[in-house]
């Protein structure tokens, strides 16, 4: 057997996989759906859900390339492009949350993955701040739409009104200061809010 025919199958399998996977889980991908999940438990995923007060660390924007399904996403490596099932297995329990943008704002889909790319290689933003530099999770996917859209996905938060007092010492110490107490930004949990979006699968 061919080189070509067996790479062939390998990815037909793999696709065909993530497939079985999620359409039995009642969820089937589509082009800019946006994922969310509960990360890994560590200090940085404890403050985050205390924090916000929700069950979402983690959010992404599921992409395809060569057939095959990616979750672009903003990692500690830097943004990058994740296997949809290895975003989906490294979550707690493997659970997602998926919500799509309603149909009336669906024109900006190819807009939206565009701007997403260019974004890729950036690092992560430890700092949580809204610039270009440094990115993130759900600074991607707000800047992303925005860029695309000129519309805000979810409504920008003051840090100091997040639930964060349990969490001072980590993050001063992540911080390197005092707590920035007006610093703007963006929540997973606010996006899932956004008057753009539906739900349209959660395993949670």
């Amino acid at each position: 057997m061919g080189k070509n025919v067996l790479l062939s199958i390998s990815i037909f399998l793999a696709v065909s996989g993530v497939y079985y996977l999620l359409s039995n889980r009642g969820y089937m991908p589509r082009l800019g759906d946006i994922i969310f999940q509960s990360s890994p438990h560590s200090d940085l995923v404890d403050a985050i859900e205390g924090a916000t007060e929700s069950k979402y660390s983690h959010v992404g924007i599921l992409v395809q390339k060569d057939n095959r399904w990616f979750v672009r996403e903003a990692l500690r490596e830097g943004v990058c492009d994740t296997p949809l099932q290895e975003f989906v297995d490294r979550g707690r329990d493997d659970s997602i949350s998926v919500f799509r943008v309603k149909k009336q704002y669906e024109k900006y889909l190819p807009l939206f993955i565009e701007k997403s790319a260019s974004y890729l290689g950036r690092p992560y933003d430890v700092h949580y701040l809204l610039d270009d530099e440094h990115l993130y999770c759900s600074e991607l996917v707000y800047k992303s739409f925005k860029d695309a859209s000129g519309l805000t996905l979810g409504k920008l938060q003051r840090f100091g009104d997040l639930k964060w007092g349990k969490y001072k010492v980590f993050i001063e110490k992540v911080g390197g200061g005092a707590i920035p107490t007006d610093r703007l930004v963006i929540t997973p949990v606010a996006i899932t809010k956004a008057k753009q979006l539906k739900q349209v699968y959660s395993s949670y």
